[in-house]
């Protein structure tokens, strides 16, 4: 069994896992885990879904929010409370839900750099949370697909790996799902949401959310904060999903980045959800949806 100690006091800052509760069937949920504090921001949290049993794999959780809001317990409106982690649990797959730094807390990497602290912990302390730490993936909507995509596509490159959190891990994952995520900030066009969608949305929602992310950045520094940008032969099996009729992240995002995966010659494969919009609202089988992730991850794990 792993040895669980934590450094608080350290520059690493974070917390060993603590008991968790049983349920019925024998699985197990930890609630707000600190994975992670950077310095002078609020502790990084994760909430933590395991199977009874052997070793389970494990799928790290990105919430979406326009990179300036979301929370890692709540799902969009779309599905159902505790959807996601209750259709991986039922193929014996783990799911951490995590938390990170909102743009208007930190701009690009930050968010990147949380969601690699979170794998790195993940992995130090899989053994005794009984997850097997040679099989971890990423899934992601929205603005978490961007983080989940550029957290599977940045593995080689040193200096976008965190300093706050566990040390000495990897942050590789072994597949990524990316449910409507943007993939190239300098090529996405800006839309206006529809009026009665733009109604209800307070003003700074009406701000294209990459904005905030990248605060600015032009040129080689927006296209660093771009997934496509990083693809390379190495990168891990992607299965991306998106609705064709998306007003927010145009289903073009996911072309581009599908081709530029399969270009390289990674195991790619996009579906494309008929006029569904953001969130596949408007798209009367997300169970589907969900199950087909699940299934695809479940296939690239065992």
């Amino acid at each position: 069994m792993t040895e669980v100690t934590a450094d608080w006091a350290g520059p690493a800052r974070f917390l060993p896992p603590h008991e968790p509760a049983v349920r019925p069937d024998g699985s197990r949920h930890w609630s707000g885990l600190t994975y992670a504090v950077a310095m002078g921001y609020r502790p990084l949290q994760l909430d933590l879904w395991a199977p009874a049993g052997s070793p389970a794999p494990l799928v790290v959780w990105v919430h979406g929010g326009g990179f300036m809001f979301g929370d890692r317990r709540i799902l969009p409106e779309t599905f159902r409370p505790d959807q996601v982690p209750d259709a991986f649990l039922a193929a014996g797959i783990a799911v951490a839900s995590i938390d990170y730094r909102h743009a208007l807390e930190a701009p690009f990497p930050a968010q990147l750099l949380d969601a690699k602290a979170a794998v790195r912990w993940l992995r130090r302390f899989g053994p005794h949370l009984g997850l097997s730490t040679e099989r971890i993936g990423i899934v992601g909507e929205s603005a978490g697909a961007h983080i989940a995509a550029s957290v599977g596509l940045t593995a080689h490159r040193a200096d976008l790996e965190p300093a706050h959190g566990v040390q000495g891990e990897s942050s590789a994952v072994q597949v990524v799902v990316d449910w409507y995520g943007p993939a190239d900030l300098a090529t996405m066009p800006r839309r206006q949401p529809p009026p009665h969608i733009a109604a209800k949305l307070p003003p700074e929602l009406l701000v294209a959310p990459e904005d905030h992310l990248t605060r600015g950045l032009t040129g080689d520094a927006l296209a660093d904060a771009s997934p496509v940008t990083h693809v390379t032969p190495q990168a891990p099996p992607f299965l991306l999903v998106h609705g064709t009729a998306d007003w927010l992240v145009p289903y073009e995002q996911s072309e581009v980045l599908h081709a530029a995966l399969t270009a390289a010659g990674v195991p790619s494969t996009l579906v494309p959800v008929e006029g569904a919009q953001h969130i596949f609202d408007g798209h009367d089988d997300v169970d589907g949806l969900v199950q087909l992730t699940v299934d695809f991850v479940a296939e690239q794990l065992s």
